[in-house]
């Protein structure tokens, strides 16, 4: 099976891609918003995909309600190209690593920045404007496509939102199933962002940070993985790229590594519950602000026995003073995950401590979907069904 197929099946199986509920009457939506789908995008036809993409429509529809079209960010997907969107996507190597250097700075990750910059480099993309992304400097003279690619990530990433004008630049110069695919791929550096970030992923031995952050050496990483989680016995497959013939990932080292711990999402509710799990996903969703995943899980998480109460302090981001250690600690990791950018030590020794490292790095990988599901719904700018009425405070 395609990984992307696999990933999109498991991404309707965690629940965050509900379906659509009804259809908007004349003049509720904004402009450019699609009555039908209730995004930036009208329904795509079930007929008009092939076999692989069937299933991952499927996928989809059978989450939440039978009716159809499915909303949420599987269905957005669809519009996509369907391909290896790093390796083989109608975006080219070239613009795909400028979508995950830009994804890298705004999200201050540097293990990600320093591998992917070896990548563009030997793409093709310039050293001038790979500067231009490291240091955030004005767009001005950066012609297009590059210029709405980065203008796409800072947007997003800064404010959760695309504004209209941006959208529609973005549409007219790389078209639908590019724009889908760029969003996409930035959304899937987002989770690998997170993986890296949580577990303090150093880098290599002998490499220097080359992104403008401060830095001091850290005390809770093991000197053989240079992350927090030790170095697992057994082979390693190191990461040797073709493109420039050096060793680009060590063997033991990155997200690789440290996804290797885990168990994988499918077995995540019977190790540590569906209760747990609809927290992380909440908590994701609220740093965030994805109205669309919060409104949608809500309700589930209540279901899975999720506190009111609880559920009231996430919204309103109240300080966690009093909670059980495991509610505590999840909230804390999403909060410092996706508004610091950093997990301090504190904070990861104590989820290392409630959960144990595989169960945690599941748990990471939840967030991160989320987070990837977020920056879908935010782009192409996705509305609640027909009728919900919204539950996050959002402006």
């Amino acid at each position: 099976m395609k990984r992307w197929l696999q990933a999109a099946i498991i991404l309707a199986w965690v629940g965050s891609i509900p379906t659509g509920l009804g259809v908007a009457q004349a003049g509720q939506l904004p402009d450019g918003i699609h009555p039908a789908s209730r995004n930036r995008l009208a329904p795509i036809d079930r007929e008009d995909l092939d076999t692989d993409r069937q299933a991952a429509y499927d996928a989809a529809v059978q989450v939440g309600s039978t009716a159809a079209p499915p909303m949420g960010a599987a269905a957005l997907r669809l519009h996509g190209s369907g391909t290896d969107l790093r390796f083989s996507g109608p975006l080219g190597r070239r613009l795909t690593e400028l979508a995950i250097l830009t994804t890298a700075r705004e999200h201050d990750q540097p293990y990600e920045w320093a591998l992917h910059e070896l990548d563009a480099l030997a793409v093709g993309l310039d050293e001038v404007l790979i500067d231009v992304v490291r240091h955030r400097k004005p767009l001005t003279d950066v012609g297009d496509p590059e210029a709405i690619i980065m203008e796409v990530g800072r947007e997003l990433f800064t404010t959760r939102k695309l504004d209209s004008d941006t959208y529609a630049h973005a549409l007219a110069t790389l078209g639908k199933t590019n724009l889908v695919d760029l969003i996409d791929l930035m959304g899937r550096y987002v989770s690998t962002a997170a993986m890296l970030t949580a577990f303090n992923q150093q880098m290599p031995l002998g490499w220097r940070q080359s992104l403008p952050l401060p830095f001091t050496y850290p005390n809770d990483i093991h000197p053989d993985s240079r992350s927090r989680l030790p170095l697992r016995p057994g082979p390693y497959q190191s990461s040797v790229s073709a493109l420039y013939g050096r060793l680009a990932s060590p063997g033991g080292l990155g997200p690789g590594q440290i996804r290797g711990y885990g168990e994988g999402l499918q077995t995540l509710e019977a190790r540590v519950g569906e209760r747990l799990m609809m927290l992380a996903t909440l908590a994701t969703a609220r740093a965030h602000d994805s109205q669309y995943d919060w409104t949608m899980n809500e309700p589930r998480a209540l279901d899975a026995g999720l506190e009111p109460e609880l559920i009231d302090l996430v919204r309103h981001r109240r300080p966690l003073d009093g909670l059980d250690e495991e509610d505590a600690v999840v909230i804390a990791l999403a909060r410092e995950l996706f508004g610091d950018y950093n997990v301090g030590a504190d904070t990861y020794m104590r989820a290392a401590s409630a959960f144990g490292e595989t169960n945690l790095v599941d748990i990471v990988a939840l967030m991160g979907a989320h987070a990837a599901d977020a920056a879908v719904l935010a782009a192409f700018e996705q509305h609640l069904p027909d009728g919900r009425q919204p539950l996050l405070p959002l402006p």
